[in-house]
């Protein structure tokens, strides 16, 4: 039975992809037949053709994977290093810190969208790659994750490399981040997907073209061929493909990652 509800709830959340699959290979006049087709009678690549001109693919895929490639490695060298200081190294007030860092997840990310915004306007780097990269590079939720993955590592590797003259830097660089691999392959995979599909913030500090991520272009396209939904399912997929094969590629990874550091959380 519970194979059953499980099989039934994966068919629920992959049937709107395969649809989505299904229509971006129809015509617009088959798809408003009634009832809708579940399958194209006459399958036709014309869709693809349309969107890759319409979004353009080249450039809004090159933007996209420069995004989330800068940001991932942001967000797992700063998690990693902010999350090492929280669980190995002691400090006046660090408690209070971490607890003040878990307080900001409380915080809704749109508050903060117009004070970052003008820093950036006034930084000048509205419309610029370090204008959408550099408010993405820290996140709360991967410190958490590492802290929890550096208080479940054993300390006995690390105390013998101190009486071997090991330094702070060594002992994170050298010992505990190589025995963290999983948690740090697990929040590499998860920064990335989710700057792929980042929208509010590109929406808000690009402006051309030529600098439009995947989510932002896609929105475009929407517009444009807003009566159009083979066209609009076609740019989906395109969109969606490289996340998809990414995600494929390392769910392995993720679910290691997060199996490595189910430990409670302690302040």
């Amino acid at each position: 039975m519970r194979k059953l509800l499980l099989f039934g709830a994966g068919v629920a959340m992959v049937a709107p992809f395969l649809y989505m699959v299904s229509v971006s290979f129809m015509g617009e006049a088959e798809l408003l037949r009634w009832p809708p087709p579940l399958l194209p009678a006459a399958p036709t690549m014309g869709n693809y053709t349309a969107a890759l001109e319409a979004l353009p693919y080249a450039r809004v895929l090159l933007n996209t994977a420069i995004l989330a490639g800068c940001v991932m490695i942001g967000q797992v060298l700063t998690s990693a290093a902010a999350g090492y200081a929280f669980a190995r190294m002691r400090f006046p007030g660090r408690d209070r810190v971490f607890a003040t860092v878990l307080a900001l997840l409380a915080i809704p990310a749109i508050l903060l969208l117009i004070p970052r915004y003008l820093m950036m306007q006034t930084l000048g780097w509205v419309d610029t790659y370090p204008g959408l990269i550099s408010t993405e590079l820290v996140s709360v939720w991967g410190i958490l994750l590492m802290r929890q993955t550096f208080l479940m590592l054993p300390r006995d590797v690390e105390d013998a490399a101190r009486l071997d003259g090991a330094g702070e830097w060594t002992l994170f660089w050298r010992v505990t981040l190589p025995l963290a691999k999983p948690a740090v392959a697990a929040l590499a995979v998860l920064a990335f997907m989710d700057q792929w599909r980042n929208f509010l913030w590109p929406l808000v500090v690009t402006r051309s073209a030529n600098m439009e991520v995947a989510e932002v272009a896609l929105a475009h396209v929407h517009t444009a061929y807003a009566g159009n939904w083979p066209y609009q399912m076609a740019a989906a997929v395109l969109v969606t493909l490289p996340v998809l094969v990414v995600c494929l590629l390392a769910q392995r990874h993720v679910m290691h990652g997060v199996h490595f550091t189910g430990a409670p959380v302690r302040l």
